[in-house]
């Protein structure tokens, strides 16, 4: 199973690199960690969205309702979870704004689509025997390299709700790895600089150089 960090493919070279890693493995099924930005894939790819992505694409995918050339092969996993090659995989899409977190996602107008409420974790909250679980946000302990503390309280409250085995997490473009109770917790690098392989039935994850696209 491959495993792609953010790839903000609407960029040219960004996209080459993300079909780079698609070519260099023979995976069947992809997992990526948000900020896409480009919907038209080799393989069925199972992702969350990030802050950065196109709004309307992933509204008409979370609501079932995409008719477009541009997408195919892109499942949006929202608040829910999916079996993947025997594995139960959740997902909890956007990140945090304090401002944002008590309203109601229809209200969510514009860029603050980008944001999760508290209707989306609490969702997720109620999924059991989950493998992995997939977020864009951080809970504390990731160690990587900020100028702001890292870590979101309620992807905290998530895991310990839900007790993956193992939660990937977007955003900060770097590996990184810590546990947080009894789940392993690995920070993705962005897709122009490495890409993942995991094995669904050990949850080992091997990294690897992107290579020159």
């Amino acid at each position: 199973m491959l495993v792609l960090g953010d790839a903000h493919a609407d960029d040219p070279d960004n996209r080459r690199a993300l079909f780079a890693a698609y070519r260099e493995t023979d995976a069947d099924v992809a997992l990526q960690l948000g900020d896409l930005l480009y919907y038209d894939l080799p393989i069925p790819t199972y992702f969350i969205a990030g802050n950065n992505e196109e709004f309307d694409i992933i509204d008409a995918l979370r609501h079932g309702r995409v008719e477009s050339s541009d997408v195919t092969n892109a499942f949006l996993i929202a608040d829910e979870a999916v079996e993947i090659d025997g594995l139960r995989v959740a997902g909890l899409s956007g990140n945090y704004a304090p401002t944002q977190y008590e309203r109601p996602r229809p209200n969510l107008q514009g860029e603050r689509r980008r944001h999760f409420v508290r209707e989306d974790v609490e969702a997720v909250k109620q999924l059991d025997d989950v493998d992995v679980l997939l977020t864009h946000e951080a809970p504390h302990g990731l160690p990587v390299s900020e100028s702001y503390e890292v870590g979101c309280e309620y992807i905290d409250e998530l895991i310990e709700a839900v007790e993956p085995r193992l939660c990937l997490v977007g955003h900060h473009h770097e590996h990184a790895e810590t546990t947080y109770g009894d789940t392993r917790v690995v920070g993705i690098a962005s897709v122009d600089k490495r890409y993942y392989e995991l094995d669904p039935a050990t949850l080992e994850l091997t990294s690897h150089p992107t290579p020159p696209s």
